[in-house]
């Protein structure tokens, strides 16, 4: 019996295999869970092609975080598949071009508020869309990267993440009562879609397997994979509001 057996599952930001949600969505199938995923805008029939490459096929449903009516249409269509929804992965986050790379000053407010809505608020969106089905409990989890220190070229994308914390921890508090767990998952970096498009990239890759004490590989997402779905599962019965580092121990250590 898997660790998800008979869980309904709704995972959020496939764009290629390569994507740490694919590698969630292909392991919580493995687990006994039934997924269903959604897509975004231009990046829809990129996440419908991905979705064939999933053991099992699934049903992909339209879900722009930007827009109100989206939040009703997916619930109401995910709602008439399964009588209730028992995890969910965030794995959604973009910041305009100004908002990354060294010119931190040259970010305007218009830049930033992309990047915070579609970044930190969009967990609280994804949890007025979902939070109605998961009439039994169950599991927020959201994709992180560590932002207690600055990084080169992360700039507002990683401010965005310190509020994305933030946002899990008033989740925790506010769904706890009705036996909805919220965590994040910081991972280490992994060669994405995502990952191509924040400049400097590269010089994480050069850094994290020889600082992380268990050593890093950036082509492998399956530990990072292997922490969301134990997240969705039962077996953390008693563990909200956290931030889980599945980065090898990277931040553990200094110099």
């Amino acid at each position: 019996m898997g660790l998800l057996e008979g869980k309904n599952i709704v995972v959020t930001g496939v764009l290629t295999d390569a994507s740490i949600a694919f590698a969630v969505a292909k392991l919580a199938q493995e687990e006994g869970a039934q997924v269903v995923l959604t897509g975004a805008g231009r990046a829809l029939s990129l996440t419908q092609r991905t979705s064939r490459k999933l053991p099992t096929p699934v049903d992909v449903y339209e879900f722009d975080v930007t827009v109100d009516e989206h939040v009703s249409s997916v619930r109401a269509a995910v709602g008439a598949r399964w009588d209730r929804v028992d995890g969910v992965l965030h794995s959604i986050g973009f910041a305009p071009a100004a908002a990354l790379g060294e010119d931190f000053m040259g970010a305007t407010w218009d830049d930033v508020a992309t990047a915070m809505q579609i970044s930190a608020y969009s967990l609280k969106t994804l949890v007025d869309a979902f939070g109605p089905l998961m009439t039994e409990g169950g599991a927020v989890v959201g994709l992180d990267f560590d932002n207690s220190r600055a990084w080169p070229a992360y700039n507002w994308m990683g401010v965005a993440k310190s509020a994305l914390q933030s946002v899990n921890r008033y989740l925790a508090k506010t769904l706890g009562p009705q036996g909805i767990r919220c965590n994040l998952v910081a991972a280490g970096p992994v060669k994405t879609m995502a990952a191509k498009s924040i400049p400097g990239f590269a010089m994480f890759e050069d850094i994290w397997d020889t600082r992380a004490p268990l050593g890093w590989d950036v082509s492998d997402p399956l530990p990072v994979a292997k922490a969301c779905v134990a997240l969705l599962s039962d077996w953390f019965p008693a563990t909200t509001g956290e931030v889980l580092h599945v980065d090898g121990g990277f931040n553990a250590v200094a110099v």
